[in-house]
C-alpha cells in the first residue's frame, strides 16, 4: 500500500511541474535573492568541499552518497542557534515530487542527525524534546531550494506537547489545543531516529488517503505546497523514544500564512532551562 500511495502522489506532482508556486521574501533585511541558498551550496560549498576538502561557507558538506543525494548544514544568519539541511541535489520544496520517489533522500532524518550543531550553538547538550525540525510551506517560504530548520522548539509549544503527548496516536488528528495561536495536526512515530518514517511521505499518505489529493493535478500540487510540517523529538511513555509529527494547512480562511518555523526558537531559551 506504501508504495502504491508513493507512486500516486508522484504521478500528480510531477505532472503538475513547480511553476505555478509563489514565494514570499523573508524580509530580514538582504535583497530578496529566492535562489541565494542554491547558490551558496552549489557555487560554494560543494565545489569548496570537493576541490579544498574545506565545506566553507557551509559547516558540513555530506557527499558519502553523491551530490543527487548529500546534502549540507549551513548556519542560518537569523539567530544564535538555527541551522539549516540543504540538498546538494536542486529540490525546490515540500511540494516537490522528487521527495516522494521511492529510495529518496530521508532529509528529516538527516537534519535529525545533525542536530549536534545545533546543540554546539546553545554551549549544552539538548534532550530529544527541546529539538525541532521545519518545513515551510510553498507560500510562506523565501528560497527556491529546500531547506529544513534545525532549531530549538519554543518553550510554550514544548509544554503543550509535553501536556498532550500521552493523546497523540499512530494516526494524523487535530491537537486539541492551539500551538503558537494555530491549529494544527499531529501524529507520532516511535524510534530513535527517522531512518524508518520520512515525514513528507507521511503527510502525502495522510493526505490522500482523506482525498485531498485525488481530485486532479494542479489541485495535488496546491495541497502539498499549501502545507507546512515540522518534527519534536519525544519521549513517550515507557521511555521509549520518538517523535511528534505536526503538521498545518499553510492558508487561514481569513487569508493569514501559518509557517511552521513559528514553533521554533532561534534563541534556544529551551537551553537555559
Amino acid at each position: 500500500m506504501r508504495i502504491s500511495l508513493r507512486k500516486r502522489l508522484c504521478v500528480y506532482l510531477a505532472a503538475a511541474g513547480a511553476g505555478a508556486i509563489v514565494l514570499v521574501s523573508a524580509g530580514r533585511g538582504q535583497a530578496y535573492d529566492p535562489d541565494r541558498l542554491w547558490r551558496i551550496v552549489h557555487d560554494k560549498c560543494v565545489p569548496n568541499q570537493e576541490q579544498h576538502a574545506d565545506p566553507a561557507p557551509c559547516a558540513l558538506v555530506d557527499l558519502k552518497e553523491g551530490v543527487e543525494r548529500g546534502h549540507v548544514i549551513f548556519k542560518d544568519d537569523f539567530g544564535a542557534t538555527q541551522y539549516l539541511l540543504i540538498p546538494t541535489a536542486r529540490v525546490t520544496g515540500i511540494e516537490s515530487p522528487d521527495l516522494l520517489r521511492p529510495n529518496a533522500p530521508n532529509y528529516f532524518a538527516a537534519a535529525w542527525r545533525e542536530r549536534g550543531y545545533v546543540e554546539k550553538a546553545a554551549r549544552r547538550p539538548l534532550p530529544r524534546a527541546a529539538i525541532s525540525l521545519a518545513i515551510n510551506s510553498a507560500l510562506r517560504r523565501s528560497q527556491n531550494q529546500l531547506h529544513v530548520h534545525v532549531d530549538c522548539i519554543r518553550r510554550d509549544v514544548q509544554a503543550t506537547l509535553r501536556h498532550l503527548l500521552a493523546t497523540i496516536g499512530d494516526n494524523w488528528a487535530i491537537v486539541p489545543e492551539p500551538l503558537a495561536g494555530h491549529t494544527y495536526r499531529a501524529r507520532r512515530v516511535l524510534g530513535e531516529d527517522l531512518d524508518g518514517a520520512d515525514p513528507f511521505v507521511l503527510l502525502a499518505h495522510g493526505l490522500l488517503a482523506h482525498g485531498l489529493l485525488a481530485r486532479g493535478v494542479p489541485e495535488a500540487q496546491a495541497a502539498m505546497a499549501a502545507q507546512t510540517l515540522i518534527v519534536v523529538g519525544a519521549q513517550f511513555a515507557n521511555a521509549k523514544p520518538g517523535f511528534v509529527v505536526l503538521n498545518a494547512w499553510a492558508r487561514l480562511g481569513d487569508g493569514e500564512l501559518i509557517k511552521g518555523e513559528e514553533l521554533q526558537d532561534h534563541f534556544c531559551a529551551v537551553a537555559r532551562d
